[in-house]
């Protein structure tokens, strides 16, 4: 219920409540109130207790042009992200806005139809125009590290998921270890060789993905079967799942993410071929409905909201000059369920 302040008719709108209010209700000088809101660690904590009792009894909204003007920080950071409907960017999305809202902080998000260095340099103005302390660019695409390499002088940025050659921080999960670790598991299965549903081309995850898995066969002295492009959609390993299903010699499968590893179920059940008796097949992310497919999908588990964390801390070292380490890997875990069995 609103409360009504002395004077003031039970049908007016009440009045915003201001700093001075605040430093009245709270028995401090106004600065004090401003030192609380903008830096609370020089406060003393008992009267930085009494402070925040006030803000939240008047529901004070501290002005953000006014924060700018005496802090130079807005509290707001921005994100610059692409296709948030795929599991990999909306989790990540997630985890950063999980992140920031623990340490008080907004998040400004800027969606862009493409990936590249216009529409990068468009959402990061976007961004700017918002007074934003500093952007993270969650882009693991190739066609992205142009953008990052032209960004403003002096804008903190940190990019998730991107390449070893960038201008800023990143923070990733580490594809090649988690690819690796998926190949080793099916060939110490038995299987001959495992086959591999890539990911589009260009995807810095799917190199990454292709390049741990390749490395294992290489190194066991194993076949190496051509990769088959997917796009990450369940149609698209299905159709292609249909291919494989008609190869006799396959019997172990590594799929790039756990969406296309679906299509490939259903393609090997239409076909008659078991998983994981006559077929065994792997995924990588772990969605939540991994292990409700039919067999519950083995896969590689990807700590999406760890990652969010890991570049919500590298923005904040950028933006406050810590200086810190350049790359955070995630180190994804084998997830194994009923897909994979041994060698038939």
């Amino acid at each position: 219920m609103t409360k009504v302040r002395p004077g003031e008719s039970p049908t007016e709108r009440p009045k915003a409540a201001v700093m001075e209010d605040v430093a009245e209700l709270a028995g401090v000088s106004a600065m004090t109130v401003s030192r609380v809101l903008n830096a609370p660690e020089k406060v003393r904590p008992e009267t930085r207790a009494r402070v925040l009792a006030a803000v939240r009894e008047l529901d004070y909204r501290p002005n953000s042009a006014a924060r700018v003007l005496v802090t130079g920080r807005s509290g707001v950071l921005g994100v610059v992200c692409f296709d948030t409907t795929l599991y990999g960017p909306a989790s990540t999305l997630f985890g950063i806005e999980q992140a920031a809202r623990d340490s008080d902080y907004l998040v400004s998000i800027a969606s862009l139809p493409a990936l590249n260095r216009t529409w990068i340099t468009r959402g990061i103005d976007r961004l700017r125009s918002q007074s934003v302390d500093g952007v993270i660019v969650v882009a693991p695409h190739e066609s992205a590290a142009e953008g990052l390499r032209h960004l403003p002088p002096g804008l903190p940025a940190v990019d998730v998921g991107g390449g070893t050659d960038l201008p800023v921080p990143v923070a990733a999960v580490d594809q090649y270890a988690g690819a690796a670790r998926a190949t080793r598991h099916l060939l110490s299965l038995g299987h001959r060789t495992v086959w591999h549903l890539s990911g589009p081309p260009n995807w810095i995850d799917a190199s990454g993905r292709v390049a741990g898995w390749r490395s294992v066969l290489e190194a066991e002295g194993r076949e190496v079967p051509e990769p088959l492009v997917g796009d990450w959609t369940a149609h698209s390993g299905y159709e292609i799942g249909k291919r494989l299903a008609r190869e006799p010699d396959v019997t172990a499968i590594f799929v790039a993410n756990d969406h296309m590893a679906m299509g490939v179920l259903r393609a090997l059940r239409e076909a008659g071929r078991r998983v994981p008796e006559d077929v065994s097949v792997v995924g990588f992310d772990d969605v939540p409905e991994a292990a409700y497919f039919w067999p519950p999908l083995t896969t590689v588990r990807q700590n999406f909201g760890e990652v969010g964390r890991q570049a919500f801390q590298l923005l904040l070292d950028r933006i406050f000059g810590v200086d810190g380490e350049a790359r955070r890997m995630v180190e994804p875990e084998l997830v194994v369920r009923e897909s994979t069995g041994v060698s038939p």
